[in-house]
Protein backbone atom coordinates (compact mmCIF):
# COMPACT_ATOMS: atom_id res chain seq x y z
CA UNK A 1 0.00 0.00 0.00
CA UNK A 2 1.27 3.47 -0.88
CA UNK A 3 1.13 6.36 1.56
CA UNK A 4 2.40 9.90 1.68
CA UNK A 5 4.19 11.37 4.67
CA UNK A 6 1.91 14.42 4.67
CA UNK A 7 -1.28 12.40 5.08
CA UNK A 8 0.23 10.37 7.93
CA UNK A 9 1.46 13.54 9.66
CA UNK A 10 -2.01 15.07 9.33
CA UNK A 11 -3.64 11.92 10.73
CA UNK A 12 -1.45 11.96 13.83
CA UNK A 13 -1.65 15.77 14.12
CA UNK A 14 -5.44 15.50 14.31
CA UNK A 15 -5.34 12.79 16.98
CA UNK A 16 -5.92 9.84 14.67
CA UNK A 17 -4.43 6.36 14.79
CA UNK A 18 -1.89 5.13 12.27
CA UNK A 19 -2.43 1.67 10.79
CA UNK A 20 0.23 -1.01 11.02
CA UNK A 21 0.84 -0.74 7.27
CA UNK A 22 1.21 3.04 7.53
CA UNK A 23 3.76 2.81 10.36
CA UNK A 24 5.79 0.13 8.61
CA UNK A 25 5.82 2.20 5.41
CA UNK A 26 6.82 5.37 7.27
CA UNK A 27 9.73 3.77 9.16
CA UNK A 28 10.98 2.07 6.00
CA UNK A 29 10.70 5.24 3.92
CA UNK A 30 12.44 7.33 6.58
CA UNK A 31 15.26 4.77 6.82
CA UNK A 32 15.90 4.75 3.07
CA UNK A 33 15.63 8.54 2.75
CA UNK A 34 12.30 8.73 0.92
CA UNK A 35 10.82 10.61 3.88
CA UNK A 36 13.14 13.55 4.67
CA UNK A 37 14.17 14.77 8.11
CA UNK A 38 11.80 17.73 8.10
CA UNK A 39 8.75 15.52 7.60
CA UNK A 40 9.85 13.03 10.26
CA UNK A 41 10.41 16.00 12.61
CA UNK A 42 6.80 17.02 12.02
CA UNK A 43 5.64 13.48 12.74
CA UNK A 44 7.71 13.36 15.92
CA UNK A 45 6.10 16.61 17.09
CA UNK A 46 2.62 15.24 16.33
CA UNK A 47 3.45 12.13 18.37
CA UNK A 48 4.78 14.30 21.20
CA UNK A 49 1.46 16.15 21.37
CA UNK A 50 -0.95 13.27 20.74
CA UNK A 51 0.88 10.13 21.86
CA UNK A 52 0.44 6.64 20.46
CA UNK A 53 -1.89 3.80 21.30
CA UNK A 54 -0.34 0.59 22.70
CA UNK A 55 -0.97 -1.07 19.33
CA UNK A 56 0.76 1.76 17.45
CA UNK A 57 3.70 1.68 19.84
CA UNK A 58 4.13 -2.09 19.44
CA UNK A 59 4.20 -1.81 15.64
CA UNK A 60 6.45 1.30 15.72
CA UNK A 61 8.97 -0.45 18.01
CA UNK A 62 8.97 -3.60 15.92
CA UNK A 63 9.43 -1.60 12.71
CA UNK A 64 12.37 0.27 14.26
CA UNK A 65 13.87 -3.04 15.43
CA UNK A 66 13.39 -4.71 12.04
CA UNK A 67 14.82 -1.76 10.10
CA UNK A 68 18.23 -3.41 10.57
CA UNK A 69 20.03 -6.47 11.91
CA UNK A 70 19.20 -8.37 15.09
CA UNK A 71 22.23 -9.71 16.98
CA UNK A 72 22.53 -13.29 18.16
CA UNK A 73 24.98 -13.90 21.01
CA UNK A 74 23.63 -17.33 21.95
CA UNK A 75 27.09 -18.82 21.41
CA UNK A 76 28.49 -16.71 24.28
CA UNK A 77 27.95 -18.85 27.41
CA UNK A 78 27.55 -16.02 29.95
CA UNK A 79 24.18 -14.38 30.28
CA UNK A 80 23.89 -11.09 28.43
CA UNK A 81 22.55 -8.15 30.45
CA UNK A 82 22.53 -4.49 29.49
CA UNK A 83 21.51 -1.24 31.17
CA UNK A 84 20.06 1.98 29.84
CA UNK A 85 19.40 5.36 31.41
CA UNK A 86 16.88 7.87 30.10
CA UNK A 87 19.55 10.51 30.65
CA UNK A 88 20.54 12.86 33.42
CA UNK A 89 23.00 15.52 34.45
CA UNK A 90 26.26 14.07 35.75
CA UNK A 91 24.89 10.60 34.99
CA UNK A 92 28.07 8.65 34.31
CA UNK A 93 26.77 5.47 35.98
CA UNK A 94 27.12 3.25 32.89
CA UNK A 95 30.87 3.81 32.73
CA UNK A 96 31.81 2.30 36.11
CA UNK A 97 28.82 -0.05 36.10
CA UNK A 98 29.55 -1.99 32.92
CA UNK A 99 33.14 -3.07 33.75
CA UNK A 100 32.12 -3.83 37.34
CA UNK A 101 29.36 -6.20 36.19
CA UNK A 102 31.55 -7.75 33.49
CA UNK A 103 34.31 -8.37 36.04
CA UNK A 104 31.78 -10.48 37.98
CA UNK A 105 31.02 -12.81 35.07
CA UNK A 106 28.03 -11.30 33.26
CA UNK A 107 28.46 -10.33 29.59
CA UNK A 108 27.51 -6.69 28.99
CA UNK A 109 26.84 -5.72 25.34
CA UNK A 110 26.35 -2.07 26.28
CA UNK A 111 24.97 0.01 23.48
CA UNK A 112 24.76 3.66 24.50
CA UNK A 113 23.78 6.98 23.00
CA UNK A 114 24.97 10.54 22.75
CA UNK A 115 23.73 13.51 24.69
CA UNK A 116 20.10 14.50 24.26
CA UNK A 117 19.16 18.09 25.06
CA UNK A 118 20.65 19.10 28.42
CA UNK A 119 21.56 15.52 29.36
CA UNK A 120 24.99 13.99 28.79
CA UNK A 121 25.74 10.98 26.59
CA UNK A 122 27.84 7.95 27.51
CA UNK A 123 29.44 7.84 24.06
CA UNK A 124 30.51 11.48 24.30
CA UNK A 125 32.12 10.79 27.66
CA UNK A 126 33.92 7.67 26.41
CA UNK A 127 35.26 9.55 23.41
CA UNK A 128 37.03 11.96 25.75
CA UNK A 129 39.45 9.03 26.24
CA UNK A 130 41.98 9.62 23.43
CA UNK A 131 41.58 7.10 20.64
CA UNK A 132 38.47 5.42 22.09
CA UNK A 133 36.33 4.25 19.16
CA UNK A 134 32.61 3.81 19.87
CA UNK A 135 31.45 3.31 16.27
CA UNK A 136 31.84 -0.42 15.64
CA UNK A 137 30.43 -2.66 12.98
CA UNK A 138 28.53 -5.74 14.10
CA UNK A 139 31.53 -8.04 13.64
CA UNK A 140 33.87 -5.93 15.77
CA UNK A 141 31.14 -5.47 18.40
CA UNK A 142 30.86 -9.27 18.64
CA UNK A 143 34.63 -9.79 18.75
CA UNK A 144 35.14 -7.41 21.68
CA UNK A 145 32.17 -8.83 23.60
CA UNK A 146 33.34 -12.41 23.04
CA UNK A 147 36.91 -11.72 24.13
CA UNK A 148 36.32 -9.33 27.02
CA UNK A 149 32.73 -9.93 28.16
CA UNK A 150 32.09 -6.23 27.67
CA UNK A 151 31.71 -3.78 24.81
CA UNK A 152 30.92 -0.05 25.11
CA UNK A 153 29.65 1.18 21.78
CA UNK A 154 27.06 3.13 19.88
CA UNK A 155 24.62 1.40 17.62
CA UNK A 156 26.13 0.33 14.34
CA UNK A 157 24.64 1.38 11.03
CA UNK A 158 23.25 -2.13 10.68
CA UNK A 159 21.36 -2.10 13.99
CA UNK A 160 18.02 -0.25 14.16
CA UNK A 161 19.14 2.39 11.62
CA UNK A 162 15.71 4.04 11.77
CA UNK A 163 16.29 4.77 15.43
CA UNK A 164 19.80 6.06 14.78
CA UNK A 165 18.40 8.67 12.39
CA UNK A 166 15.42 9.58 14.56
CA UNK A 167 17.50 9.78 17.76
CA UNK A 168 19.67 12.56 16.31
CA UNK A 169 16.60 14.31 14.91
CA UNK A 170 14.72 14.34 18.21
CA UNK A 171 17.66 16.02 19.94
CA UNK A 172 17.41 19.10 17.71
CA UNK A 173 13.66 19.25 17.05
CA UNK A 174 12.30 19.65 20.59
CA UNK A 175 10.74 16.19 20.67
CA UNK A 176 12.96 14.42 23.21
CA UNK A 177 10.36 14.09 26.04
CA UNK A 178 7.82 11.95 24.12
CA UNK A 179 7.14 8.71 26.02
CA UNK A 180 6.38 6.63 22.88
CA UNK A 181 9.48 7.93 21.10
CA UNK A 182 11.72 7.40 24.12
CA UNK A 183 10.37 3.90 24.77
CA UNK A 184 10.56 2.76 21.16
CA UNK A 185 14.03 4.25 20.72
CA UNK A 186 15.50 2.54 23.76
CA UNK A 187 13.73 -0.76 23.40
CA UNK A 188 14.23 -1.22 19.66
CA UNK A 189 18.00 -1.02 20.23
CA UNK A 190 17.96 -3.20 23.31
CA UNK A 191 15.77 -5.92 21.82
CA UNK A 192 18.17 -6.06 18.84
CA UNK A 193 21.03 -7.03 21.17
CA UNK A 194 19.88 -10.55 21.92
CA UNK A 195 19.70 -9.92 25.68
CA UNK A 196 18.79 -12.21 28.56
CA UNK A 197 18.11 -9.30 30.91
CA UNK A 198 17.81 -5.53 30.89
CA UNK A 199 18.00 -2.91 33.62
CA UNK A 200 16.43 0.50 32.99
CA UNK A 201 17.19 3.69 34.90
CA UNK A 202 14.28 6.10 34.44
CA UNK A 203 15.12 9.53 35.80
CA UNK A 204 12.55 11.82 37.38
CA UNK A 205 12.83 15.45 38.45
CA UNK A 206 13.95 18.79 37.08
CA UNK A 207 16.96 17.44 35.20
CA UNK A 208 15.13 14.45 33.72
CA UNK A 209 13.23 14.12 30.48
CA UNK A 210 10.24 13.16 32.63
CA UNK A 211 9.78 15.85 35.28
CA UNK A 212 7.01 14.23 37.32
CA UNK A 213 6.80 10.82 38.96
CA UNK A 214 3.62 9.79 37.12
CA UNK A 215 5.17 10.26 33.67
CA UNK A 216 8.37 8.58 34.84
CA UNK A 217 6.31 5.66 36.08
CA UNK A 218 4.39 5.52 32.79
CA UNK A 219 7.64 5.42 30.82
CA UNK A 220 9.13 2.74 33.07
CA UNK A 221 6.05 0.53 32.82
CA UNK A 222 5.88 1.01 29.06
CA UNK A 223 9.47 -0.12 28.57
CA UNK A 224 9.21 -3.01 31.03
CA UNK A 225 6.12 -4.18 29.16
CA UNK A 226 7.93 -4.06 25.81
CA UNK A 227 10.91 -5.97 27.23
CA UNK A 228 8.79 -8.69 28.74
CA UNK A 229 6.79 -9.03 25.49
CA UNK A 230 10.08 -9.94 23.77
CA UNK A 231 10.94 -12.47 26.49
CA UNK A 232 13.63 -10.31 28.12
CA UNK A 233 13.54 -10.11 31.92
CA UNK A 234 13.37 -6.35 32.50
CA UNK A 235 13.67 -4.28 35.67
CA UNK A 236 13.29 -0.51 35.91
CA UNK A 237 14.49 1.80 38.66
CA UNK A 238 13.00 5.27 38.94
CA UNK A 239 15.74 7.52 40.31
CA UNK A 240 15.94 11.17 41.30
CA UNK A 241 17.38 13.81 38.98
CA UNK A 242 16.58 16.96 40.96
CA UNK A 243 20.29 17.70 41.30
CA UNK A 244 23.31 16.39 39.38
CA UNK A 245 24.70 12.95 40.14
CA UNK A 246 28.10 13.09 41.75
CA UNK A 247 30.21 16.22 41.60
CA UNK A 248 31.22 16.32 37.93
CA UNK A 249 29.23 17.42 34.89
CA UNK A 250 30.92 17.27 31.50
CA UNK A 251 32.81 14.59 29.64
CA UNK A 252 36.47 14.07 30.59
CA UNK A 253 35.74 15.08 34.18
CA UNK A 254 32.97 12.47 34.38
CA UNK A 255 35.39 9.82 33.14
CA UNK A 256 37.67 10.73 36.04
CA UNK A 257 34.80 10.41 38.52
CA UNK A 258 33.89 7.03 37.03
CA UNK A 259 37.46 5.85 37.59
CA UNK A 260 37.21 7.05 41.20
CA UNK A 261 34.15 4.83 41.68
CA UNK A 262 36.02 1.76 40.43
CA UNK A 263 38.82 2.58 42.86
CA UNK A 264 36.34 2.69 45.72
CA UNK A 265 36.79 6.46 46.02
CA UNK A 266 33.74 7.82 44.20
CA UNK A 267 31.01 10.13 45.52
CA UNK A 268 28.44 8.45 47.73
CA UNK A 269 25.48 8.92 45.37
CA UNK A 270 27.25 7.63 42.26
CA UNK A 271 28.66 4.69 44.20
CA UNK A 272 25.26 3.87 45.72
CA UNK A 273 23.49 3.77 42.35
CA UNK A 274 26.33 1.90 40.65
CA UNK A 275 26.21 -0.85 43.27
CA UNK A 276 22.39 -1.01 43.32
CA UNK A 277 22.24 -1.38 39.53
CA UNK A 278 25.15 -3.81 39.45
CA UNK A 279 23.51 -6.03 42.05
CA UNK A 280 20.28 -6.13 40.01
CA UNK A 281 22.21 -6.90 36.82
CA UNK A 282 24.07 -9.77 38.48
CA UNK A 283 20.77 -11.20 39.69
CA UNK A 284 19.43 -10.95 36.12
CA UNK A 285 22.65 -12.68 35.05
CA UNK A 286 22.17 -15.55 37.48
CA UNK A 287 25.14 -14.72 39.75
CA UNK A 288 24.94 -15.85 43.37
CA UNK A 289 25.98 -13.62 46.31
CA UNK A 290 26.06 -10.55 44.04
CA UNK A 291 27.04 -7.95 46.63
CA UNK A 292 30.05 -9.97 47.80
CA UNK A 293 31.14 -10.39 44.18
CA UNK A 294 30.87 -6.65 43.55
CA UNK A 295 32.77 -5.67 46.67
CA UNK A 296 35.50 -8.13 45.76
CA UNK A 297 35.78 -6.85 42.18
CA UNK A 298 36.37 -3.30 43.42
CA UNK A 299 38.70 -4.25 46.27
CA UNK A 300 40.85 -6.50 44.08
CA UNK A 301 41.08 -3.97 41.23
CA UNK A 302 39.41 -6.41 38.81
CA UNK A 303 36.71 -3.89 37.87
CA UNK A 304 39.23 -1.15 37.08
CA UNK A 305 41.35 -3.66 35.17
CA UNK A 306 38.30 -4.55 33.08
CA UNK A 307 37.84 -0.88 32.14
CA UNK A 308 41.51 -0.68 31.12
CA UNK A 309 41.18 -3.89 29.15
CA UNK A 310 38.12 -2.77 27.21
CA UNK A 311 39.60 0.70 26.63
CA UNK A 312 42.54 -0.94 24.86
CA UNK A 313 40.14 -3.13 22.85
CA UNK A 314 38.34 0.02 21.66
CA UNK A 315 41.60 1.66 20.64
CA UNK A 316 41.70 4.01 23.62
CA UNK A 317 44.76 5.18 25.54
CA UNK A 318 44.84 3.22 28.83
CA UNK A 319 47.25 5.72 30.40
CA UNK A 320 44.39 8.12 31.09
CA UNK A 321 42.61 5.42 33.12
CA UNK A 322 45.74 4.83 35.17
CA UNK A 323 46.43 8.59 35.45
CA UNK A 324 43.24 10.66 34.94
CA UNK A 325 45.22 13.92 35.12
CA UNK A 326 46.10 13.19 31.47
CA UNK A 327 42.45 13.68 30.44
CA UNK A 328 41.45 16.86 28.62
CA UNK A 329 40.99 19.98 30.72
CA UNK A 330 39.74 23.30 29.35
CA UNK A 331 42.21 26.17 29.78
CA UNK A 332 40.06 28.69 31.65
CA UNK A 333 38.51 28.39 35.10
CA UNK A 334 35.93 30.36 37.05
CA UNK A 335 34.14 30.00 40.37
CA UNK A 336 30.45 30.34 41.16
CA UNK A 337 30.47 31.62 44.74
CA UNK A 338 27.84 31.49 47.48
CA UNK A 339 26.37 35.00 47.94
CA UNK A 340 25.73 34.52 51.68
CA UNK A 341 25.77 31.98 54.51
CA UNK A 342 23.18 29.24 54.77
CA UNK A 343 22.16 25.80 53.53
CA UNK A 344 21.77 24.80 49.90
CA UNK A 345 18.09 24.10 49.30
CA UNK A 346 18.27 23.80 45.51
CA UNK A 347 20.97 22.64 43.12
CA UNK A 348 19.02 22.47 39.90
CA UNK A 349 20.14 19.75 37.51
CA UNK A 350 18.38 21.22 34.48
CA UNK A 351 20.04 24.63 34.82
CA UNK A 352 23.49 23.13 35.37
CA UNK A 353 23.09 20.68 32.50
CA UNK A 354 21.86 23.31 30.06
CA UNK A 355 24.69 25.69 31.00
CA UNK A 356 27.32 22.98 30.52
CA UNK A 357 25.95 22.21 27.06
CA UNK A 358 26.09 25.89 26.09
CA UNK A 359 29.63 26.14 27.40
CA UNK A 360 30.64 23.43 24.93
CA UNK A 361 30.11 20.13 26.76
CA UNK A 362 27.10 19.21 24.60
CA UNK A 363 25.40 19.95 21.29
CA UNK A 364 22.90 22.61 20.29
CA UNK A 365 22.87 21.15 16.76
CA UNK A 366 23.45 17.53 15.80
CA UNK A 367 26.75 18.25 14.03
CA UNK A 368 28.25 20.41 16.81
CA UNK A 369 31.69 19.34 18.08
CA UNK A 370 31.95 18.72 21.83
CA UNK A 371 34.84 20.11 23.86
CA UNK A 372 35.75 17.19 26.18
CA UNK A 373 37.63 19.43 28.63
CA UNK A 374 34.66 21.69 29.39
CA UNK A 375 32.89 20.87 32.63
CA UNK A 376 31.31 21.94 35.88
CA UNK A 377 32.54 20.63 39.25
CA UNK A 378 29.69 20.92 41.72
CA UNK A 379 31.01 21.82 45.16
CA UNK A 380 27.76 22.25 47.12
CA UNK A 381 24.55 20.25 46.85
CA UNK A 382 21.23 20.12 48.66
CA UNK A 383 21.63 20.06 52.43
CA UNK A 384 25.21 21.35 52.42
CA UNK A 385 26.21 24.26 54.66
CA UNK A 386 28.00 27.11 52.85
CA UNK A 387 29.59 30.39 53.88
CA UNK A 388 29.53 33.53 51.75
CA UNK A 389 32.29 33.25 49.16
CA UNK A 390 32.48 29.46 49.24
CA UNK A 391 32.57 27.79 45.84
CA UNK A 392 29.23 26.40 44.73
CA UNK A 393 30.88 25.24 41.52
CA UNK A 394 34.15 25.46 39.63
CA UNK A 395 33.71 25.85 35.88
CA UNK A 396 36.27 24.94 33.22
CA UNK A 397 35.70 26.47 29.80
CA UNK A 398 37.46 27.44 26.58
CA UNK A 399 35.39 30.24 25.05
CA UNK A 400 35.23 33.41 27.18
CA UNK A 401 32.14 34.71 25.40
CA UNK A 402 30.24 31.53 26.23
CA UNK A 403 31.15 31.86 29.89
CA UNK A 404 30.04 35.50 29.99
CA UNK A 405 26.70 34.46 28.49
CA UNK A 406 26.19 31.61 30.98
CA UNK A 407 27.62 32.73 34.30
CA UNK A 408 24.47 34.38 35.67
CA UNK A 409 22.28 31.57 34.41
CA UNK A 410 24.52 28.95 36.02
CA UNK A 411 24.57 30.83 39.33
CA UNK A 412 20.76 30.72 39.40
CA UNK A 413 20.90 26.91 39.80
CA UNK A 414 21.56 27.29 43.54
CA UNK A 415 19.25 28.57 46.25
CA UNK A 416 20.44 29.11 49.81
CA UNK A 417 18.30 29.39 52.93
CA UNK A 418 18.66 29.44 56.70
CA UNK A 419 16.61 26.21 56.82
CA UNK A 420 18.37 22.94 56.05
CA UNK A 421 16.71 20.45 53.69
CA UNK A 422 17.41 16.81 53.05
CA UNK A 423 18.40 15.78 49.54
CA UNK A 424 15.86 13.58 47.72
CA UNK A 425 16.39 9.85 48.02
CA UNK A 426 18.14 8.41 45.02
CA UNK A 427 15.96 5.39 44.29
CA UNK A 428 12.32 6.43 44.18
CA UNK A 429 10.76 3.20 42.97
CA UNK A 430 11.56 -0.19 41.43
CA UNK A 431 9.29 -1.65 38.74
CA UNK A 432 9.19 -5.06 37.13
CA UNK A 433 6.51 -7.03 35.30
CA UNK A 434 4.75 -7.99 38.53
CA UNK A 435 4.51 -4.35 39.72
CA UNK A 436 1.52 -3.46 37.52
Amino acid sequence: MTFTAVELIETKRDGGTLSSDAIEWLIGAFTDGTVPDYQMSAMAMAILFNGMSPEELAVWTRAMLESGDVMDFSDIPARKVDKHSTGGVGDKISIPLAPLVAACGVAVPMMSGRGLGHTGGTLDKLESIPGFVTELDTQRFREILTEHGLVLAGQSGELAPADQKLYALRDVSGTVPSIPLIASSIMSKKMAEGLDGLLLDVKTGSGALMKGIERSRELARTMVGIGESYGVNTIAFITSMEQPLGTEVGNANEIKESIDVLRGEGPDDVTELTLAFAEAMLILGGIDSPRDRLDGAIASGAALDKLIEVTIAHGGDPRVIEDPSLLARAPREAVVAAPFDGYVTRCDALTIGAASVRLGAGRAQKDDIIDPGVGVSVKAKMGDRVTAGDALAVVRYTDESRWVAQRHNLASAWEISIEQVQPPRLVVERINATSF
